[in-house]
């Protein structure tokens, strides 16, 4: 029987109120409760300060280049299917570098979760804005404001089609843990955006600020009405729905598609070295 110390502890490199600490603490609760091994689990992640949440995690991890850990996380879902793929980067790292990367993995449906630590801020390069940043947010590299519009990940994802986007708050770790399970088990790309404040570089929206605005989606609600998921994703301001904000299984995910795993998974199957090395001469 797996438990939280299963996952380790270990000493952070993050500020002391930093909402990172708690959504690692409820990571490791969801794992828990999806009954998920740590050998069973890989976590990719980029750079940034929210890409060093699967450094504290004992566990199967890959850590690479700024905004490029969807392709990695893609490659190693077709490569083992049976493996339960964790993308955990920041807000900068995912809708910044990584933005076409993420809509290629909404519109290919692989079968990863990808959490987004947002906190509208680059908080490991000292506090620039990011692409979720309000419009007139003022940094030091932004000294008249922000001129762009703010992106909008969950609306942009139930757009596409996603099957699973959701959206938590750092300050919430129960209600993160419980969404971390049914991303996972969703047969195809999940999305879950977790609010997160920044105590050193972000002075406005803050953990009260979050906590006074972010309330939790009625029983009643529907994640399957995708016209009330549009309005939902765009619903931002004085008041922020958290929680499974769309599901929908229409769509096959991608490994059950890639006709390359039909005779069973790349990771079993033998190398074919004279067909190898048919290819490679042609390029000698």
């Amino acid at each position: 029987m797996v438990s939280i110390e299963d996952y380790g502890t270990y000493e952070t490199a993050w500020c002391p109120g930093c909402g990172n600490h708690s959504i690692l603490e409820a990571v490791k609760r969801g794992l828990v409760a999806a009954r998920l091994e740590p050998h069973q689990v890989l976590f990719v992640s980029g750079i940034g300060q929210a890409a060093k949440a699967p450094h504290y995690l004992n566990a199967n991890v890959f850590n690479g280049l700024h905004g490029r850990a969807l392709p990695v996380a893609t490659g190693a879902k077709l490569a083992n299917p049976e493996l339960t793929v964790i993308v955990e980067s920041g807000d900068g790292c995912n809708y910044g570098e990584g933005g076409n990367h993420l809509l290629a993995a909404i519109r290919r449906n692989i079968g990863v979760t990808l959490i987004v630590h947002n906190n509208q801020v680059y908080g490991l390069t000292k506090g620039q804005a990011s692409p979720t940043s309000q419009e007139g947010f003022v940094t030091k590299a932004q000294p008249e404001g922000v001129a762009s519009a703010p992106f909008n990940a969950a609306a942009v994802a139930v757009t596409m089609g996603a099957g699973f986007v959701a959206r938590s708050f750092s300050g919430m770790i129960d209600h993160l843990a419980g969404i971390l399970p049914a991303a996972i088990a969703h047969p195809g790309f999940a999305l879950i955006e977790v609010l997160q404040p920044c105590v050193s570089f972000n002075k406005v929206n803050t953990f009260a600020w979050y906590k006074q605005r972010c309330y939790q989606l009625p029983e009643g609600y529907d994640p399957g009405d995708r016209d009330a998921a549009m309005r939902v994703a765009q619903e931002w301001g004085e008041r922020i729905p958290v929680g499974i904000i769309y599901r929908s299984g229409a769509r096959l995910p991608l490994e059950q598609r890639f006709a390359a795993l039909h005779q069973g998974s790349l990771l079993e199957r033998e190398v074919d070295l004279s067909t190898l090395k048919k290819v490679m001469q042609r390029f000698v």
